[in-house]
């Protein structure tokens, strides 16, 4: 492994606890050179909700490739982007009764993020926008500034501005009624709070800990924008696509954001697409105002089309996320009940859970513990204190068993070193 470590830049993480060489992926499973199989409770981040190597999509892909379909298409017009697009509206948009117009910003979810903020100023003439506690909403200049993580704002190096952050749902633990200090804050004159464009939020906070909001906190959000004529952004980038059940994650709540963030696994395949949804009365965009080289990866598309043609045409696949999400939620509070000294908490929604441990080293180790096994598993929260679970959505309740009882073990097994 030297040639990663010698040429590489140090800024490479995943890698760091996971050292091996990974070669083949299938399913829920990673394989490393040497064969070693690992359960993935990874899923890249949420990129890979239908698995590795779907053999439904990979067809679609390959297919495509082979009879020469256009690899790379800026913003033109092509079959796959008219598929696509035609496949969204029908197997998503209508269903749900939701109109929007939809935006390619860019390959990653920090492109939809960007876009998604540049245009609520645009509209409003204001330059605020709110967000919240533990928030994290990408790497680049304007989605750093709406994260909470200190460790990544401080690698801008430059004075992150024009947002203002508020308390997630439970942050001061119901001490306070739900935005108490936000809506004081909009109706006195002399709090020094600009006029906000936008709010935007995570309904589960993925990277802050799987904090999940509750539907009531949701649609007091919502309601608070209405009132105050301040958009609502949804970024779904990690909890979209079925990740919490439903194919948006604010669908249990019955609210309908101004604009949403999309990118992870609307590609399908792992495959780099990000949209930006926008109320058609919003799509205010000049021709080219907004551009970008990598908006038409049509290899995406069509993996894309044919994920939502295999798993959104009926709610199979939610109703199994939904399913498989109760398993987990028992197991991780199973494991909190057996160990009631160690303060652990199982946390989130649907196939996006976690459990949290009193401190960061605790967590880390057992996702260290769990790596020796053969699962994968990264922590997160601002100290690294939750150990997620997030499986692909395809995951057999074979392979989730398999892989939650090598996290009892590790969790036993860390557990036993500390006492």
């Amino acid at each position: 492994m030297s040639v990663f470590e010698t040429l590489e830049s140090e800024v490479r993480s995943y890698s760091r606890g996971w050292p091996v060489v990974f070669d083949r992926a299938v399913g829920a499973h990673l394989y490393d050179e040497m064969g070693k199989s690992y359960v993935d409770f990874f899923a890249g981040a949420g990129a890979l909700n239908y698995g590795h190597n779907n053999p439904v999509l990979k067809q679609a892909v390959l297919d495509y490739i082979m009879r020469d379909g256009v690899t790379h298409a800026l913003d033109m017009q092509t079959v796959a982007k008219r598929d696509f697009l035609e496949s969204f509206r029908d197997l998503v948009l209508t269903p749900r009764e939701l109109d929007y117009k939809v935006m390619f910003p860019g390959p990653a979810g920090a492109n939809a993020v960007e876009a998604a903020l540049k245009l609520a100023r645009k509209i409003t003439g204001r330059e605020s926008v709110v967000n919240f506690t533990n928030a994290f909403h990408g790497m680049t200049l304007g989605a750093l500034s709406v994260t909470g993580n200190s460790m990544k704002r401080g690698g801008a190096g430059i004075p992150l501005v024009h947002a203002t952050p508020m308390p997630y749902d439970n942050y001061l633990d119901g001490q306070v009624p739900d935005f108490l200090w936000l809506e004081r804050l909009l109706a006195d004159s002399g709090s020094g709070l600009n006029e906000p464009a936008a709010v935007i939020v995570e309904t589960v906070q993925g990277e802050g800990g799987i904090n999940a909001a509750r539907v009531e906190w949701l649609r007091g959000l919502a309601e608070l924008c209405q009132r105050h004529g301040i958009l609502l952004i949804v970024d779904d980038v990690q909890m979209g696509c079925g990740r919490t059940g439903p194919f948006f994650s604010f669908e249990v709540a019955g609210i309908r954001p101004d604009i949403v963030c999309l990118s992870k696994s609307i590609g399908g395949f792992g495959l780099p697409l990000a949209l930006t949804l926008i109320r058609p009365e919003l799509d205010v965009w000049e021709p080219g105002e907004h551009n970008g080289t990598f908006r038409g990866i049509n290899p995406a598309f069509i993996a894309a089309t044919e994920a939502l043609r295999a798993y959104w045409a009926d709610d199979g696949l939610e109703k199994g996320t939904l399913a498989k999400g109760e398993q987990v939620e028992r197991v991780l509070v199973g494991i909190a009940e057996r160990y009631p000294a160690a303060d652990l908490r199982a946390k989130g929604r649907g196939l996006a859970r976690g459990l949290r441990f009193p401190d960061g080293a605790t967590a880390g180790a057992v996702c260290r513990a769990a790596f020796e096994r053969g699962l994968l598993m990264e922590t997160s929260g601002p100290d690294g204190e939750v150990a997620k679970v997030m499986p692909p959505l395809t995951i057999t309740d074979d392979e989730l068993d398999a892989g939650l009882a090598i996290l009892t073990d590790a969790v036993a097994t860390t557990l036993d070193r500390t006492e």
